[in-house]
């Protein structure tokens, strides 16, 4: 206030308008003062205090947020029209990147969303179309989460589903090793495990994975090049999967065997004859066509050339030496306990490293017979077959030392 006090003391000695020596720029200057007096404001200390002082009007409220029960302890917010909240989630959810950065996961549907609840992944929030739907869920496991009501069209508009359900979630990133895995898949799970390698179709992936839990795999392993798991695409065709046995994914091959159980033997499944004599021979880097996959001039994804020893030819020139790995029918007896097996990309097959690791465990190539004409199988057909044999087989193992134990043989 003393400011304001010496500023008007200040305009008293300015001359009048219209006076003698009045210079046009200060009558604009005593007009202006006039029309638009200068407010001083004390300290944001002293504007707060007089804020919580009795007497002084209270700040203005936040906007309110029309809030509904659903149940016991559970809430809900109803959008708002305009609300543009669910296209930002889908849109940010779906890039890898925002994933990999935010550690977030878009789950779409029902089935999907429940099996995630009940494996213990931790909902943050669900966009939901009706009450109803609520009541489908593990009503615990959504307290905690913003629960967020809109129309259907809106989910519609952003679902990539052909039929929406009117459900979206958007979870924190699972951790396998955080998990609760149902109780059936547990006392079905058998000493089989897959490593997956190269495999970069979203539907063959998760084709895989729903294979792998159908057929009680122990676990699956994803190399470096294999698509991210938790792409939408992958979770629709798992149906389910990702949230029954655990997916240990982005593995660089010489972490691969750190990851197995001590004594394993790994098979890689193939389309190369039995019959054939199989040579060691060097092989040029990055050709790799070991697998059930045809030939592409794209180069697969290594993650550590040295897990692949190298060796000269006649000129001098370094290739990946790929040993020799017996060929087999896949029908034919492979399983021990434990084992695992390599199911080859769509587009180059097996991977070096994976013949190595295959080699180095006295492993088989399993090989699935097919007309000849016939270049190879799809990558998600042949996993489906090969774990299924091996479950088979497995399952007929365990069966006969069943029965060598209750009618023991007396010598």
């Amino acid at each position: 206030m003393a400011a304001l006090g010496r500023l008007c003391r200040l305009c008293r000695w300015l001359p009048r308008p219209g006076g003698p020596g009045e210079a046009g720029g200060a009558r604009r200057g005593v007009r202006a003062l006039r029309r638009s007096p200068v407010r001083v404001l004390p300290p944001q200390k002293e504007r707060a205090e007089a804020q919580r002082s009795p007497g002084a009007r209270p700040p203005p409220p936040p906007p309110a947020v029309e809030r509904s029960a659903a149940g016991p302890g559970l809430w809900f917010e109803k959008a708002a029209a305009g609300d543009r909240r669910l296209g930002k989630v889908v849109t940010i959810a779906k890039s890898k990147k925002f994933r990999d950065r935010h550690g977030k996961v878009l789950l779409e549907g029902h089935r999907l969303i429940r099996d995630a609840l009940e494996a213990g992944a931790v909902l943050q929030s669900l966009f939901f179309s009706t009450v109803g739907q609520l009541n489908e869920l593990p009503q615990a496991k959504l307290k905690g989460a913003n629960l967020i009501k809109v129309k259907f069209e809106d989910i519609k508009s952003w679902s990539d589903l052909v039929t929406p359900q009117g459900l979206i979630g958007v979870f924190s990133k699972p951790d396998h090793a955080k998990m609760s895995y149902p109780v059936a898949q547990l006392t079905s799970s058998l000493p089989l495990l897959l490593i997956c390698d190269n495999i970069r179709d979203p539907g063959n992936l998760g084709t895989i994975l729903r294979s792998a839990a159908g057929a009680g795999c122990e676990k699956v392993l994803l190399t470096k090049g294999c698509v991210d798991p938790w792409e939408p695409k992958v979770l629709r065709a798992g149906m389910g999967a990702h949230f029954r046995l655990p997916v240990i994914a982005n593995l660089d091959w010489e972490f691969v065997p750190k990851n197995l159980p001590a004594g394993i033997r790994v098979c890689v499944a193939d389309n190369k004859d039995p019959s054939a004599q199989a040579k060691a021979m060097p092989t040029p880097r990055g050709a790799g066509r070991d697998g059930s996959a045809p030939h592409s001039p794209k180069a697969p994804v290594k993650s550590k050339p040295k897990a692949a020893p190298e060796c000269e030819d006649e000129e001098g020139t370094a290739d990946v030496c790929i040993p020799e790995v017996a060929a087999q029918y896949y029908y034919e007896n492979w399983t021990q306990t434990p084992v695992a097996v390599v199911i080859g990309g769509e587009t180059h097959g097996l991977s070096p490293d994976a013949i190595h690791l295959a080699a180095s465990t006295g492993g088989k190539r399993l090989v699935i017979p097919v007309v000849p004409g016939m270049d190879s199988l799809n990558s998600a057909i042949a996993a489906g077959i090969v774990l299924f044999e091996g479950k088979r087989q497995l399952q007929w193992r365990h069966k006969q030392e069943d029965e060598r134990q209750k009618f023991p043989v007396v010598g």
